[in-house]
């Protein structure tokens, strides 16, 4: 491991982070001692693993360094679960107690972090996401936020807020409106359903179907095709930056309907809220079960990127 990278792990409870010695690409996988969510301690270790990588990519991108970094892989340490989501027993504790301030501020750094992935540092870089096993609600726009999504076969993906009277705001719309055709994004968030991997592959989401059990070898072939082409990667990253912006101040208003809308949920909607929170609990649960799901079996597809 790079030493810097050791110092950094040293800070960080939630995250391990390592540097690829065979690329120039820097790990930072989600590790889980409690529910597979986005805790308040996952939030901050990301942070600050966000803050080190930015500073080392925009240092060997001004100073010209040829073994520069130029990506960053998202994934998660268990191959079952990549995150269920946002901390939804931390969210009904702050609802009842009317504490709208730490609900926004939770809420806002959730989206500093997706920003700082889909904007990929404001650098020439290029933030990928592999996804094994489960990604919902906030785990699911977790993944959208990086500038490539990677997923096995295996890996299901949705967005079960509307279940409980809410809906995905920390960038679900925005990121997906980059993919798809809007009215496709919105029946996407609208249906509840989880998704199949390939189903999202055929629809532009998954931007590479891997087999089970190879998503990191399909990571790792991705960043040796795109590295001796990484000039015209992040022009055509700078492109879409131009042509499909993503404002943080649309981020931040789009957070601010999300906190209203959870300062209002009904008693009901709180205990449907509170029995999801019960399926987070269970570490491993199977959430799949609690949102209706097609019975799709993916096959492999091969990368055409």
């Amino acid at each position: 491991m790079n030493t810097s990278y050791d110092l950094l792990q040293r800070q960080l409870n939630n995250v391990d982070v390592f540097q690829d010695t065979s690329f120039p690409a820097v790990w930072v996988e989600f590790k889980y001692a409690g529910r597979p969510c986005f805790s308040t301690g996952l939030l901050k270790d990301l942070r600050t693993v966000q803050h080190a990588i930015r500073q080392t990519a925009r240092t060997g991108y001004e100073q010209k360094l040829d073994e520069r970094l130029l990506f960053q892989v998202l994934a998660s340490s268990d191959p079952r679960t990549f995150n269920l989501g946002g901390d939804l027993a931390y969210f009904i504790e702050l609802i009842e107690a009317g504490d709208r301030e730490h609900l926004l501020e939770y809420a806002k750094t959730c989206i500093d972090i997706q920003f700082a992935s889909v904007s990929h540092y404001d650098i020439p870089f290029t933030t990928i996401a592999l996804v094994q096993g489960e990604a919902l609600g906030g785990g699911f726009e977790a993944a959208l936020s990086n500038n490539v999504l990677i997923a096995e076969e295996s890996a299901r993906f949705g967005f079960p807020e509307l279940n409980f009277g809410m809906f995905p705001g920390m960038g679900a719309i925005s990121l997906l409106s980059r993919k798809i055709a809007p009215s496709m994004a919105r029946r996407l968030i609208m249906d509840r359903r989880v998704h199949t991997a390939e189903e999202l592959y055929e629809m532009g989401v998954v931007d590479i179907l891997a087999a089970n059990g190879e998503g990191r070898e399909a990571v790792r072939n991705y960043m040796q095709r795109h590295d001796a082409i990484a000039h015209g990667l992040h022009g055509f990253q700078a492109a879409v930056d131009r042509a499909m912006p993503i404002p943080y101040e649309e981020l931040y208003d789009i957070v601010e309907h999300w906190v209203e809308a959870a300062m209002q949920l009904s008693d009901k909607n709180r205990r449907l809220m509170a029995y999801f929170a019960r399926a987070q609990d269970r570490r491993y649960g199977d959430m799949s079960k609690m949102i209706p799901i097609d019975g799709i079996r993916p096959s492999r597809k091969t990368d055409n990127h």
